[in-house]
């Protein structure tokens, strides 16, 4: 191929790169490399010429300084449709590079190893790759550029056909950008942390997703939508999660399956989390995965009509069959059974993601909400009450086993229901859900009014405190034995003395768990 008469290769990544030098040079090109990717390549027996060799300089300063010259970056630049380029470029003796593969040395690989040192991760900062990039990008239109091994065989495929088009040199060069911003940012953002150690908040935020999927649409049909992926997340999480069957996942879809599992993940016990509009309307513990189940759709069985389930233990055939029995969107595990599999597929648009094992890992990152002109971020809500026994009972009365243990347990389901947040619940069972209230005596009455099994002698959770004492008054006509809240109100004194008047136990958390 007469436009392919030289390439420079230099990676990191050695993946797929024999074969495609095979195929740069079966098409005549000259192959210009350096250090450990000239080696790879000679021992496969690629003819290759060195960079120092075509340069006529040396590598210096322990390899810090080994592409950075006229004769490759003016070979890179130098525009051939204008004259006075190809000219400039015949008096310095500089050939054109017709192509450049190269990918960077691997500093967030680096920074990630335990103990990395500071000399370490300067060390693999690469300089001489990102320029060589950044002047074959801007030069697409004579230069073809190759960040990602996966496009190794597409480029080669289009080199032996003739077939380069600009679109496809663009495509390369827009990669090349997306590239070197990334890995710029996950520099700046390392050191920054050097600078401060101690620092939460970067000043500069940079958040870099790759795009996983094209959603029919976006929460409404009127609204376009897509799904990211987090590049360096590795928590189990819905994100993470494999298709298993059934249509495609939606924007709602997404938003619900994430608020089920991490539901579900709270629970070391046997746990299922029923999630519609992106609030619980059911969750239970089980002795087996169908126990739960069923306890957990009897919160509310008119809302769990077409929600989306998650589990978190494998799904059995005896679940799979009770989830078949009804209209379910989505069902989400760490594993299906292969009967449970097949007795699922029979709904043929029923949405199964396996996200694999929920193997406990650190739980890190921001929770991000979008404003129009803005972001405002926090950590993630990872709150947790290790042992209610060591809490604040200003009550007379003191919780029960049975109390503390309902307590715990609704105080988990609490966290993750939309403020004004109010929980009904005994051992191991959700009862009422009372979700989004504008006051938090109406959370109360609805989580009443929602229940389809007798409140009388459950327990109360409520993700913030009581304003006023009518909440507790409402909870006791309502059967309310025990109180679980964070306290902190003004009229604490007040709603303390209600709680006695019932004869209600309460537990004061000290944290909050509003969620908006």
């Amino acid at each position: 191929m007469a436009s392919m008469k030289r390439a420079l290769i230099s990676v990191s990544d050695k993946t797929g790169v024999v074969d495609l030098a095979k195929g740069l040079a079966a098409l005549g090109a000259e192959i210009l490399s350096t250090g450990g990717t000239a080696k790879t390549l000679r021992d496969a027996g690629v003819a290759v010429t060195d960079v120092a060799a075509y340069t006529g300089s040396p590598e210096i300063l322990d390899g810090r300084v080994k592409t950075l010259h006229p004769k490759i970056h003016g070979g890179l630049l130098g525009r051939r449709s204008v004259p006075a380029h190809v000219e400039e470029m015949k008096e310095h003796h500089i050939g054109p590079i017709d192509m450049v593969v190269v990918n960077l040395y691997p500093f967030e690989a680096t920074i990630a190893t335990p103990n990395c040192q500071f000399d370490d991760a300067i060390e693999n900062i690469d300089i001489g790759g990102p320029s060589m990039l950044r002047s074959a990008a801007k030069n697409h239109d004579d230069v073809v550029v190759v960040v990602d091994p996966a496009d190794y065989s597409r480029v080669l495929k289009a080199l032996q056909g003739n077939t380069v088009t600009p679109a496809l040199r663009r495509e390369l060069a827009m990669k090349v950008f997306q590239h070197t911003a990334r890995y710029d940012g996950v520099i700046a953002g390392y050191l920054e942390q050097q600078v401060q150690s101690d620092v939460k908040f970067p000043k500069v935020l940079s958040l870099q997703f790759d795009l996983a999927e094209i959603l029919r649409y976006g929460e409404n049909p009127h609204q376009q939508g897509a799904f990211y992926r987090e590049r360096q997340s590795n928590e189990p999480s819905v994100s993470r999660g494999t298709i298993l069957h059934g249509k495609a996942m939606s924007y709602n879809n997404y938003l619900d399956a994430n608020a089920a599992l991490e539901l579900a993940k709270e629970y070391d016990e046997t746990a299922v989390a029923i999630i519609k509009h992106n609030n619980p309307c059911g969750v239970a513990l089980g002795a087996t995965p169908v126990d739960a189940y069923v306890k957990a759709r009897e919160t509310d069985p008119v809302s769990a009509f077409g929600g989306v389930i998650a589990f978190n233990r494998s799904v059995d055939l005896a679940a799979a069959k009770e989830i078949t029995s009804t209209f379910v969107e989505v069902v989400i595990a760490p594993g299906f059974a292969d009967d449970a599999l097949a007795e699922l597929k029979r709904k043929k648009d029923l949405r199964l993601l396996d996200v694999g094992s929920l193997t406990k890992v650190k739980q890190e990152g921001y929770d991000l909400k979008k404003l129009v002109g803005g972001l405002i971020v926090q950590d993630r809500d990872l709150g947790t009450l290790a042992d209610l026994r060591t809490l604040p009972v200003p009550t007379v009365r003191k919780p029960t086993d049975e109390e503390y243990a309902a307590c715990a347990f609704a105080w988990k389901v609490c966290k993750h229901v939309k403020s004004n947040a109010i929980i009904y619940a005994k051992l191991g069972q959700t009862i009422g859900i009372g979700a989004g209230q504008m006051s938090r005596v109406d959370s109360v009455k609805l989580a009443a009014m929602k229940a389809q099994l007798p409140v009388k002698g459950c327990v109360m959770a409520s993700d913030a405190f009581f304003p006023f004492r009518d909440g507790l008054d409402a909870a006791a006509q309502a059967g309310i034995t025990a109180v679980i809240q964070p306290g902190g109100s003004i009229r604490d004194a007040e709603v303390v003395k209600a709680a006695d008047e019932h004869g209600i136990a309460m537990i004061l958390t000290g944290m909050r768990h509003f969620r908006h």
